[in-house]
């Protein structure tokens, strides 16, 4: 270190500029709370404690001085808990959804290390956390010792969970589609609402074969959705994708569709999430015939999260969802027609000619259990 160095940081020192103390939050019930991975903006996981909606924080905060022996003036000390949603693409503003302060220490002075006790009682947590790939939506307790000059300030991210109860109204999907004497098939999924840990269970059955189908595959995808008017983006990302049949099926052939959510990461369906976002997933139907050219048809699906054990006290009336019934189950639905390589990925994004717009989806939210979840043992996805 340059002496040059060493000169800049005794003078910040000296002039207060330099961290003079260190903030640990310690949460109550840490050693047997549970945690949950989630996704940073480089792709990685890191595990973080987790939370429900109407559930309380409560702990401590520690200031150790750097210094022992001198004294750190201060102009407050107060700790929030923050709820906040940042766009990528307007990182300069970050809308915060919830806001909570409490004052810890009023301006004054600290001579030796200082802990202090905080509260948040049964506070509402409406959101789930989520990283995407244009937005992030984040829970975090924030620390600040207000200095005259520089403020120091810790953060510590939670994880939040919303949980649902289970949609007493869960009808199948069954629609027919196909190419004008060509093709004609008829696909059915055993619901349209899953848990993240379910399974999808279905079935394609071929009505009438004209063309030389080479293979068929399905995939989950989730579209992220951002801003709005004319300043909305669209991300697709192929979260599974299998394949389903290899070879030409004949007429009257039924295909099993069976897949198994619990290995990938998903979130719960998100619509509308305070006017800033939303995350839906559809289920992609793929055929490649022998001349390289592709068709498919998306439906929309509802994931929802929801807990292994649920309290008797917690429980609440089961609420009746209604499912709007898919009108167009009783007709014939044109495949959509893509002259994509076979050799490239089945990206809605890539594709040269329009998007096609998903089938009608129920629009009503899963019923959550709203409750303080605490004690409450949940599934981890």
């Amino acid at each position: 270190m340059s002496w040059e160095t060493c000169w800049e940081r005794a003078a910040m020192s000296f002039f207060g500029f330099g961290q003079s103390a260190e903030i640990d939050i310690i949460l109550d019930g840490a050693a047997t709370r549970r945690t949950a991975e989630v996704k940073t903006e480089d792709g990685k996981k890191e595990r973080l404690f987790l939370f429900f909606d109407g559930e309380s924080l409560t702990g401590k905060v520690n200031i150790t001085l750097k210094r022992p022996g001198y004294k750190l003036e201060h102009q407050g000390i107060k700790i929030e808990f923050l709820g906040q949603i940042e766009l990528y693409y307007d990182r300069g503003n970050q809308h915060e959804f919830t806001s909570l302060v409490k004052e810890l220490a009023r301006p004054g002075e600290l001579h030796h290390n200082t802990s202090y006790d905080f509260d948040f009682n049964q506070v509402e947590k409406p959101y789930e956390v989520y990283t995407g790939t244009n937005v992030k939506l984040r829970y975090f307790l924030r620390v600040t010792v207000v200095r005259r000059l520089t403020d120091v300030v810790k953060e510590v991210d939670l994880a939040v969970h919303t949980l649902s109860s289970y949609p007493e109204m869960n009808s199948s999907i069954k629609m027919e589609v196909g190419i004008e004497d060509s093709l004609h098939i008829e696909f059915e999924y055993n619901k349209s609402k899953y848990h993240l840990k379910d399974v999808i269970v279905g079935k394609i059955y071929f009505l009438l074969v004209r063309i030389k189908i080479r293979h068929m595959e399905i995939a989950i995808i989730r579209r992220e959705t951002t801003g709005s008017g004319p300043n909305v983006f669209n991300e697709n990302e192929t979260i599974a994708k299998y394949e389903i049949m290899d070879g030409s099926p004949v007429r009257g052939e039924s295909i099993p569709i069976r897949v198994f959510l619990a290995g990938y990461d998903l979130t719960p369906t998100m619509r509308d999430i305070n006017k800033k976002f939303s995350v839906r997933y559809y289920l992609n139907l793929v055929l490649v015939d022998e001349e390289e050219r592709r068709y498919f048809k998306q439906q929309e699906i509802t994931l929802w999260r929801k807990g292994d054990r649920i309290r008797k006290s917690l429980q609440m009336a089961p609420v009746p969802v209604t499912t709007p019934t898919n009108g167009e189950s009783d007709q014939v639905q044109a495949f959509e027609k893509i002259p994509t390589p076979v050799n490239e990925e089945p990206s809605l994004e890539n594709s040269p000619t329009e998007e096609p717009a998903p089938n009608p989806a129920p629009s009503e939210e899963i019923p959550r259990v709203e409750s303080s979840a605490e004690g409450v043992s949940t599934e981890d996805a």
